[in-house]
Formats: structure tokens, C-alpha cells, sequence
């Protein structure tokens, strides 16, 4: 009698794949959060993003005393860096590189790019930060009141939306930072650049809410006696925390480029104070004389910019995964 060979009930059939096996970083009864940060500390770009985001941020907070470190403040002259036989261009190679300005100086004044572009990145970082904080504060309030509350609520804040995304908004703020001249100039850029920036998260978190608000723990928590305002901010803003800060690091490098483009057009922040968008309009008719002046400006716009859009890509992938398109 010929005997059939037997197959464990344990051991897979044959031909099948062994089963995944997870990844270290990923264990059982991992909340989102936790697998977020194991995500993003496994990507290289996210590492080398943060790393220029940290820099810059550090940039912005500590100014005065970074810019300090040169010897030079951003509106000081220095006549003996420049030659005025030839129109006032940079004494040495590399735009007046040198062990005294360490950037080289301005083309005619001779001031330091190094105190200039430190000063010059609080002022276009300070705007764009507090920009995007008024953009996710509305946009996440009115997102969340249209889409909990809905009826009227939701038709007028929605209408309203419509109605601000409409507008040709760079126009807009050309022809009102114009007409507002005797203003604080950096106030006035925060406003406005928020003014139009909230529909766009607004939207977003609309359609988050409307998808938590028949979840049965929101359902559970209205039976229990809650009141609406209780029920948005223990159940439904956590559950739109994710989607609302992966947006975040996506708008704020728009709002550096507006903050830069309003600054190059000349409705922005006025001289002597200096911005990036404003170096970067001033260096363009040095550009072939003296290209250290253009390029050390439009290299930290550029950093910034890419920096924050890897950073918001990936957090939008992990944290929000019906965004990402993929």
C-alpha cells in the first residue's frame, strides 16, 4: 500500500508565498501617530528636509544674534568693499567673498549679504509663518463648522469660500498693498496673504468632517449628552489633525513665494528692511556682473521652498492617504 505524503496544517501549501513579515518599526498596537514618525524617520528626504527647516527656523528665531556673528548689520555701509571706478562692484572674487563678509557684499553699498539674507530670512519666514497660521485657523474652523453643522451653516461658509477663491487673488493683493501705504508693511502682508489662503484647507477639512460626523463614536458621544461643541473638539478635530497638518507644510511654501513674489513686484516690504523677494528684484540688473548677489538669495527661496514641499508630500502620504492621489 503506497502512502500519500501528509502537509502540516501549519506550513503553507505548496507554491504560496511565505507570509510578510512586518517591519521593526511597525509593531502591533501601533497607534497612526507612532507609525508616522517611524515613516518619516525612514525616508532620507524627509531627514534632509527637516534638517534645512530646522535651520532656517533657527534662522528666524535667533536673527540678531546669527547675523551678529559676521560683524556687520544688514544696514551698514562699507564703501572700502566696493570699487567706484567700476560702478561700485564687490572688491574680490565671488562677489567680495571674504573673511569680513563672509557672502560678499551689495553691489554700489556695500553692505553684508550675510546680515542682509539673515535679516532678510525672519522677515519673509515671520510673514509667511503667521500667514499660514491664520490660513489653518480659519480654513480648520470653517471646514469643520460647514461640514458638522451643515444646512445654512454649511451653505453660506461654502458660498463664501466660492466667492474669496474667485477672486484673481495675486492681483488683489498687488492693488491693496498699493493703496495701503501708510501701514505697518509686514501686518498688512500677513493679512492679506491669509485673507485669500483659508477656502483651499477649508475645503479640505469640510469633506473630513463630513465623513467623521456619522461615525459611530460621534453618534455614541451625541446620545451620551454631548453638546456640539464638545462632540468638534474631542472627537472631530482630532480625527482631521492629520490631513490639516500635512496641508500645513504644503501651504507654507506657497506662502514663502507669495510673500517673495509681492516683495519682487514692490508692494511688499519696503528698503531698508530687508526680504528675500526684495534682494532677489535688486540683484536681477547685477545678475551678469555680480551673480553671487542673485544667486545666495534665490538659493535660500529655493532651499526653503523645496524643503517644506518634501517635508508636506511625505506627511501627506503617510497622514492622509486619499489626498496623495496615489
Amino acid at each position: 500500500m503506497t502512502t500519500t505524503p501528509t502537509t502540516s496544517a501549519t506550513s503553507p501549501p505548496s507554491g504560496t508565498p511565505p507570509p510578510a513579515t512586518a517591519s521593526p518599526a511597525v509593531r502591533a498596537g501601533s497607534g497612526p501617530w507612532q507609525l508616522a514618525r517611524a515613516e518619516l524617520r525612514r525616508r532620507t528626504s524627509v531627514k534632509l528636509s527637516l534638517a534645512v527647516v530646522a535651520f532656517f527656523a533657527l534662522m528666524t528665531v535667533a536673527a540678531p544674534l546669527i547675523g551678529s556673528l559676521g560683524g556687520w548689520g544688514p544696514e551698514e555701509f562699507d564703501k572700502s568693499a566696493v570699487d567706484p571706478y567700476l560702478g561700485g562692484l564687490p572688491i574680490g572674487p565671488l562677489g567680495g567673498v571674504s573673511a569680513e563678509h563672509w557672502l560678499g557684499v551689495e553691489p554700489i553699498t556695500g553692505r553684508d549679504l550675510f546680515a542682509r539674507v539673515v535679516h532678510g530670512a525672519q522677515v519673509s519666514l515671520l510673514i509667511a509663518f503667521s500667514a499660514t497660521a491664520i490660513v489653518v485657523v480659519a480654513g480648520t474652523a470653517a471646514g469643520i463648522a460647514a461640514g458638522y453643522f451643515g444646512g445654512r451653516v454649511d451653505t453660506v461658509l461654502s458660498r463664501l469660500m466660492d466667492l474669496t477663491m474667485s477672486f484673481p487673488s495675486l492681483i488683489f493683493m498687488i492693488a491693496m498693498m498699493s493703496v495701503a501705504r501708510d501701514v505697518n508693511r509686514i501686518v498688512l502682508m500677513t493679512a492679506v496673504i491669509g485673507l485669500f489662503g483659508w477656502p483651499g484647507i477649508a475645503r479640505v477639512v469640510r469633506g473630513q468632517t463630513l465623513s467623521l460626523k456619522h461615525r459611530e463614536y460621534v453618534d455614541a458621544a451625541r446620545v451620551g449628552g454631548s453638546g456640539p461643541w464638545r462632540i468638534l473638539a474631542r472627537d472631530i478635530l482630532p480625527g482631521v489633525a492629520g490631513p490639516v497638518i500635512a496641508y500645513t507644510t504644503l501651504i507654507v511654501p506657497g506662502m514663502i513665494a507669495t510673500e517673495a513674489a509681492l516683495s519682487y513686484l514692490g508692494v511688499g516690504v519696503r528698503p531698508p528692511t530687508p526680504s528675500w523677494g526684495q534682494m532677489i528684484a535688486e540683484s536681477v540688473a547685477y545678475y551678469d556682473t555680480d551673480p553671487m548677489y542673485f544667486l545666495v538669495p534665490s538659493l535660500c527661496l529655493f532651499l526653503t521652498v523645496l524643503a517644506f514641499t518634501l517635508l508636506g508630500d511625505a506627511l501627506r502620504d503617510i497622514l492622509d492617504p486619499r489626498g496623495s492621489g496615489t
